[in-house]
C-alpha cells in the first residue's frame, strides 16, 4: 500500500504566507505526479497545482503568482508555499500521487491523502 500525508494547514491572517507539505510511503516504486487539490465548503474539489518527476509544473488561474509547488524525489515528497492568502484560499487541501508500486511490481497506483484544513481569516 501507499500511504499520503499531509501537513501544514492552520489559521491564517489574509496577506499571510502558509507551507504545505505531503510525504507518501509505502511500496512505492516510482511517483510519476504529486499534485495539490482543494476543497471548499459546497464546492467540487479543484487542481490547485502539480508537479511532475521532472520538474514541470501547472498551476490554477486562481493561484498563479502566489503559489509555487516543490517537490523532493529523493524523500517523496511535494510543498505548496502559498502567499499573499485571500479568504477564497480557505479549503480542505489533499495531495494527490500517481506512480507505480513496488509490490506488486509496476502497478499503477493513485493515493489521496486525508486533507489539511486552511483557513484564511482576520
Amino acid at each position: 500500500q501507499v500511504q499520503v500525508v499531509e501537513s501544514g494547514g492552520g489559521l491564517v491572517q489574509p496577506g499571510g504566507p502558509l507551507r504545505l507539505s505531503c510525504a507518501a510511503s509505502g511500496s512505492i516504486f516510482s511517483i510519476s505526479v504529486m499534485g495539490w487539490y482543494r476543497q471548499a465548503p459546497g464546492k467540487e474539489r479543484e487542481l490547485v497545482a502539480s508537479i511532475n518527476s521532472g520538474g514541470s509544473t501547472n498551476y490554477a488561474d486562481s493561484v498563479k503568482g502566489r503559489v509555487t509547488i516543490s517537490r523532493d524525489n529523493a524523500k517523496n515528497t511535494v510543498y505548496l508555499q502559498m502567499n499573499s492568502l485571500k479568504p477564497e484560499d480557505t479549503a480542505v487541501y489533499y495531495c494527490k500521487t500517481d506512480g507505480r508500486r513496488t509490490i506488486p511490481r509496476g502497478v499503477v497506483f493513485t493515493s489521496w491523502g486525508q486533507g489539511t484544513q486552511v483557513t484564511v481569516s482576520s
